[in-house]
C-alpha cells in the first residue's frame, strides 16, 4: 500500500476527490506547515510542498506533485531521487496573480498609494498627473499561464502588449508582438510597462540589472511578481531614487520575508506586497490544484500521462 502525503489546506470534500483518484492507497495530511522529516520519508506521494531538505533523495518518493509553480529548490541537484516525478502547478496561478500584478499596475499608475498615504495624514493633496493603460506599450517578460492573465487585462483596456518568451512559438491572442528573451534588450526602450513574471532559475537571476533599468523609460513603471532574485534589491531602489523609472510594485522580493530595516520599505514610488499574490488567498487556486494533483495521482498509479511534469535543466514545465 502506497502512502500519499498531502500538505494541501484541503476539506473534507478535497479529501474525498484525492481518495477516490488514489483508491487502495494510505492518506496522511499534515496541513501547510505540519511536514516532519519523518512523514516525508515515509512518502511514495507526496501532493503540495515540502521543505526541499526533508526529502533526503529518498528512494521510496516516486511523485511530487508540488502546489506551486516554481520549482527552485526542487531541481537542485541531490534534493529528489533520480526515480522520482515532479510536476508542478502551473496552470492554478494566472487568474490570481494576473489580477495581483493588474491592480499594482492601476494603483502606481494612479498614484492611490500616495493618495492612501495622505488619507491616512488626513491631507487633502493633489499629487499631479497620471496616465492611460489604454495609451501604454505593455512588456510582460514571461508570456506563460500567468503572464497571459495579466496581458489579457491590459489589452482590454486598450494597452499595445508585448510578450517575452524563451523559445519560439505561436503568438496567444492576447499579445500583439512575441519577441525572445535574447531580444529583450531591443524592446525595453519602448515599454511604459516592464511586467515580470519569471520563475527562479539560474538564467533569471539578476536579470533586470542597472544597466537594463536605465534603457527603460523614466517613466516606466516595473511590476515584479515571478521571482525577487530576477532583481538584486540595490539595484532596484537606485533605479526608483535616481529616476531611472518611475515606479515600481513588487510582490517578490530578493530577501523574503523583506527584514523590518530593509531600505526598500522607505523608497516613496515603490508598492510593496508580501508574497501574496498566488498562495491560497483566491479560492480557485486550490480548487485547481486539488483537481490537478487529483489527475495526476490517479495518472500515476495507473502508468498514464502525467500533467506539468517539470524539466530539471530549466525548472519549467515540458
Amino acid at each position: 500500500m502506497k502512502t500519499v502525503l498531502v500538505t494541501l489546506p484541503v476539506e473534507e470534500r478535497h479529501k474525498a476527490k484525492l481518495e477516490a483518484a488514489g483508491a487502495g492507497c494510505r492518506f496522511v495530511y499534515c496541513g501547510l506547515n505540519g511536514a516532519t522529516p519523518e512523514l516525508v520519508q515515509q512518502a511514495d506521494i507526496i501532493l503540495g510542498c515540502v521543505p526541499a531538505g526533508m526529502i533526503q533523495a529518498s528512494p521510496r518518493l516516486g511523485l511530487l506533485q508540488l502546489y506551486s509553480a516554481g520549482t527552485d529548490p526542487y531541481i537542485v541537484p541531490g534534493v529528489l531521487d533520480e526515480h522520482t516525478v515532479l510536476t508542478n502547478a502551473t496552470g492554478a496561478y494566472g487568474k490570481a496573480v494576473g489580477e495581483h500584478a493588474f491592480a499594482m499596475l492601476l494603483t502606481l499608475q494612479k498614484k492611490l498609494h500616495r493618495y492612501r498615504d495622505a488619507q491616512r495624514a488626513h491631507a487633502w493633496t493633489d499629487f499631479g498627473s497620471v496616465c492611460s493603460l489604454s495609451d501604454c506599450t505593455v512588456l510582460i517578460v514571461g508570456i506563460g499561464d500567468i503572464g497571459q492573465s495579466f496581458a489579457r487585462l491590459c489589452k482590454a483596456l486598450g494597452a499595445h502588449t508585448i510578450g517575452v518568451k524563451r523559445r519560439p512559438g505561436g503568438c496567444p491572442p492576447c499579445v500583439d508582438e512575441l519577441c525572445l528573451t535574447e531580444e529583450l534588450d531591443s524592446v525595453l526602450p519602448r515599454a511604459d510597462v516592464v511586467a515580470s513574471f519569471l520563475p527562479g532559475t539560474g538564467a533569471t537571476r539578476a536579470l533586470y540589472t542597472a544597466e537594463r533599468f536605465a534603457a527603460m523609460k523614466d517613466s516606466a513603471v516595473f511590476i515584479n511578481c515571478g521571482r525577487g532574485n530576477a532583481v538584486q534589491t540595490q539595484v532596484l531602489i537606485d533605479a526608483l531614487r535616481s529616476g531611472l523609472i518611475a515606479a515600481a510594485g513588487i510582490d517578490v522580493c530578493e530577501t523574503e520575508p523583506l527584514p523590518a530595516d530593509s531600505p526598500l520599505w522607505d523608497v516613496e514610488n515603490l508598492l510593496i506586497t508580501p508574497h501574496v499574490s498566488g498562495n491560497f488567498h483566491l479560492p480557485d487556486i486550490l480548487e485547481k490544484i486539488v483537481e490537478l494533483s487529483a489527475d495526476n495521482l490517479k495518472a500515476y498509479l495507473e502508468g498514464g500521462s502525467l500533467r506539468n511534469i517539470v524539466d530539471f535543466e530549466t525548472g519549467y514545465k515540458k
